[in-house]
């Protein structure tokens, strides 16, 4: 399948510039992110908050909070499903915990390319939607992450080598992944890595470009294993209610807002995947191809987690499965 294609980019801008601008008693909504600034999801959500504030004539003006400034990043499904603030982002897959159906996009090898990340989410926002609306929640747009690659200390060539390497985790699936590869799991949010490195806390990670680059990896790190091992996206929702109490042409700009911020923040994030490794190899880090034993070992491991994630997800998972593979 072809990625949100420009003709859908198109079609959700020209909904944009067609929603009619209103004059309604202006609602302030504060809106929390757990990415700084630096980040293209960040940037990506300050534009759709513009596009939004246009769109109502000023009548729905939302202040982005960025870099956990609100809350936390482990506080903002809460604080959005309980009212008290309208609308927010996180990694989906930190709700894998709640229901494995989060989890789907951060199985190794699953979906390792642009093309298959938007052919599983595709198959799979109709469950993620039915269990956001079961908490009174609305799901707004979701974009990828650039594909998750090694970054160590020292080459690797053979699996072995990560035998007892304190490895950062960041949700559910890298913690199991750590322990598949005989790593020993650390939970390091994104902005913690470069003090977790310097002070031995982890020596090894799996993650973006775009966080390793902004992170200045190249600083604590020495090798870049490009693995493109999945590609985990953040989810940006809204309290229903919040949602419901806007009037229908202010709804239709927030949707038509969503829509143009999802086609665009994909094509961010492909753009970012060339120009971050290069920020990388510029910054000193040697890029390398995984070894095919490690692809061998990192291919073993995916069966092995897509497997025990059809075991916990049941009948609904096997069905999102079978829709994504075309069966």
């Amino acid at each position: 399948m072809t990625i949100l294609s420009r003709s859908h980019m198109l079609g959700a801008a020209l909904a944009l510039a067609s929603a009619p601008a209103m004059v309604q008693a202006q609602q302030s909504w504060d809106m929390p992110t757990p990415y700084g600034d630096g980040i293209f999801h960040t940037q990506n959500i300050m534009q759709f908050a513009e596009d939004v504030r246009t769109a109502t004539d000023g009548a729905i003006d939302i202040t982005v909070h960025s870099g956990n400034s609100l809350f936390g990043h482990a506080e903002i499904h809460d604080v959005v499903r309980q009212g008290v603030v309208p609308l927010g982002e996180i990694l989906l897959s930190r709700l894998a915990n709640d229901d494995p159906i989060f989890g789907l996009d951060s199985i190794p090898f699953l979906a390792a390319s642009y093309d298959e990340a938007a052919a599983l989410w595709e198959a799979s926002r109709p469950a993620v939607e039915e269990r956001f609306e079961a908490e009174g929640l609305t799901v707004l747009f979701a974009v990828p992450w650039p594909g998750q690659s090694l970054y160590l200390r020292q080459p690797v060539t053979d699996p072995a080598d990560m035998q007892g390497l304190s490895f950062r985790a960041y949700n559910v699936a890298t913690e199991r992944l750590a322990e598949l590869l005989g790593a020993t799991p650390t939970q390091i949010e994104e902005g913690d890595i470069p003090t977790a490195f310097s002070t031995g806390r982890v020596e090894a990670m799996i993650t973006s470009p775009s966080t390793g680059a902004n992170a200045r990896a190249w600083d604590f790190t020495s090798h870049y294993i490009d693995t493109q091992a999945w590609l985990p996206k953040n989810i940006v929702f809204a309290n229903a209610s919040a949602l419901t109490s806007l009037t229908e042409e202010e709804m239709d700009a927030v949707m038509a807002a969503a829509a143009a911020a999802e086609a665009r923040g994909w094509e961010m994030s492909m753009a970012e995947t060339a120009e971050k490794i290069a920020a990388l190899e510029e910054g000193g880090m040697t890029i390398m191809e995984p070894s095919d034993a490690l692809s061998a070992r990192l291919a073993e491991i995916g069966q092995t987690m897509t497997a025990e994630w059809l075991t916990e997800a049941g009948a609904d998972g096997q069905a999102v499965i079978d829709a994504y593979r075309g069966n």
